[in-house]
């Protein structure tokens, strides 16, 4: 374990079909490092994970939709109690997928509490998400109920619809057990939010350190619609990282450390000591 002060604090921010404990916290016999949490904290960070509204631990009432603003709502309420906890200064954030979204709207409402924030597997407008086009076609069936259910069959389309053989063969299978550990169904708000409500993050208003991270083979987020976000960016401490041999749930792929190293580079970037307008 580390021994020394906190290099800092990551909020890790879970996606549509998945609560935060497997997808940041996966537990694997005699392989630690599967959880991304582990990581981070044997390397001297603080890290935490929630489960948004709808999913996990968190209150699963029919009546909750969970949208992307109210997982933006739910980052700001994680933010306030580990505040509560005595952590002090803002926060390193991380989120995937629908996850991504929730997180960039945190960070868009609440700059004074994110200090940098990675998003992964993102979609901004979903031009060019084959992915998306597929789920479009059920949107009216999404729309009737606050739910879907949730399978194993599901879980494994997840790993083998954008390139089979990416997923890493020790994680699949506890993932998807630790998932349907949490949740039998999952609430529909990021997917009809995501097929029929963007764009719902303005770049232009992310002005702290980005890292835009796309996994080669990801279905969902576009390279060009990743890069034309990219471009408004304002903050010149900007990066975009593409992930050689990585479809969609990056942490859970063979090629996961390739993940980990782009987020802790990111996140241990030396202090800007020039800045425009310095003499």
């Amino acid at each position: 374990m580390f021994d020394g002060p906190s290099r800092g604090t990551i909020l890790f921010v879970h996606g549509s079909s998945m609560a935060s404990q497997p997808t940041f916290d996966l537990q694997v016999e005699s392989k630690p490092y599967a959880s991304v949490m582990n990581w981070f904290a044997s390397r001297g960070f603080d890290t935490w994970c929630f489960d948004c509204r709808g999913y996990g631990r968190s209150y699963k009432g029919d009546d909750v939709l969970a949208t992307i603003s109210d997982g933006a709502d739910d980052a700001l309420a994680a933010a306030e109690y580990i505040a509560d906890q005595g952590v002090e200064g803002p926060l390193l954030v991380y989120g995937i997928s629908s996850g991504a979204l929730r997180a960039a709207l945190f960070s868009q409402r609440n700059p004074d509490r994110v200090a940098r924030v990675a998003l992964d597997a993102m979609v901004w407008t979903g031009k060019g998400s084959p992915t998306l086009e597929q789920r479009r076609t059920k949107l009216d069936q999404w729309r009737g109920t606050t739910r879907r259910p949730q399978n194993a069959e599901f879980m494994w389309s997840i790993f083998n619809r954008d390139h089979p053989g990416t997923v890493h063969d020790d994680f699949a299978q506890p993932f998807i057990d630790q998932v349907l550990e949490l949740d039998d169904s999952m609430p529909n708000g990021t997917y009809i939010d995501m097929c029929a409500n963007l764009p719902l993050v303005d770049p232009a208003k992310l002005a702290m350190p980005v890292a835009i991270m796309r996994g080669e083979y990801d279905g969902i987020a576009s390279m060009e619609d990743l890069l034309d976000f990219f471009a408004l960016l304002p903050n010149a401490d900007k990066e975009f990282a593409v992930m050689p041999g990585i479809s969609h749930a990056s942490f859970a792929q063979k090629n996961f450390m390739i993940a980990y190293q782009i987020l802790h580079a990111f996140y241990t970037r030396p202090k800007q000591l020039y800045r425009v307008g310095d003499h």
